[in-house]
């Protein structure tokens, strides 16, 4: 068992969310940042998809109340544990996890993985549906399951910031907009608003123009999305995007990109570019 002293400005369980719901109006939900996710497992000999804290800005304390392997990955914390290594925390003792040089999200993976019950076959905090376990608070007490497999990686050295450059395939409704829109989108960099969370990277800059208006029926939509409101500023959906919206989307962040996406903090600047072809 895992006591939370402190979770920090947002904390949740997560793991890789539930996938193939979105027809029954269920978002996927899971890791923002998947890839950190699965190699903060992979350190501690996990199955990738297991679930872990997923920290904001960390500021973490957590309590073991039994000896565990843990390992971070993702945004890179001030902590004596270190990151991209396994290491042990035995019974009693307490992980103090300061904040990210750069970056937003860290993960935390514990061997056995966070043992919370499951909701539609997922143990991941969705904040837009409210579908698993709460957030955490002071006082949460997080379960932690068999462990499975064997620890077989000794260190994977954390990589710096990846580039703010989010490659961008047009549509599938940029028709909707200016004819120059979408060279207007990566024209200069845009900026990260405050209002930003798990849902969508809310963004300020240039306004893209639309070409018709009215609204769209409501379609479904993909993580990465570039939804455009009336206001003419981008949104890029992250995991706990809705499933289906009615503003039109100029275009989708490329899967590889969503890391990079996921972990943009507010005031930071990114620039998109498209990649060619529909």
């Amino acid at each position: 068992m895992i006591e939370v002293l402190a979770a920090g400005p947002y904390a949740t369980v997560q793991d890789l969310g539930r996938p193939g719901l979105a027809h029954l109006g269920v978002p996927r939900s899971g890791a923002a940042d998947a890839p950190s996710l699965r190699l903060a497992n992979r350190l501690v000999g996990n199955p990738e998809g297991l679930a872990g804290v997923e920290l904001t800005f960390g500021m973490a304390r957590l309590l073991f109340h039994n000896g565990a392997w843990v390992a971070l990955a993702g945004a890179p914390l001030d902590s004596a544990a270190g990151m991209g290594a396994p290491f042990w925390v035995a019974k009693g003792m307490e992980l103090r996890l300061g904040m990210p040089d750069w970056g937003l999200r860290t993960y935390v993976a514990v061997r056995g993985g966070i043992a919370v019950e499951p909701v539609l076959g997922s143990r991941s905090t969705d904040s837009l549906s409210g579908l698993g376990p709460e957030p955490l608070r002071a006082g949460t007490l997080l379960p932690v399951g068999r462990p499975e497999g064997v620890i077989s990686v000794d260190l994977a050295p954390p990589p710096g910031p990846r580039p703010a450059v989010l490659r961008v395939t047009p549509g599938p409704r940029d028709d909707w907009f200016a004819p120059d829109a979408l060279a207007g989108l990566c024209a200069r960099p845009y900026t990260v608003s405050q209002d930003s969370n798990r849902v969508g990277v809310r963004l300020s800059g240039a306004e893209l123009v639309r070409a018709r208006q009215g609204e769209l029926p409501s379609e479904g939509m993909v993580t990465g999305a570039i939804q455009v409101p009336p206001s003419g500023q981008p949104i890029v959906f992250l995991a706990d995007h809705p499933p289906t919206g009615g503003y039109p989307v100029i275009g989708v962040v490329r899967e590889a990109d969503l890391p990079v996406a996921a972990q943009l903090r507010p005031g930071d600047e990114v620039r998109f570019t498209v990649r060619p072809g529909r």
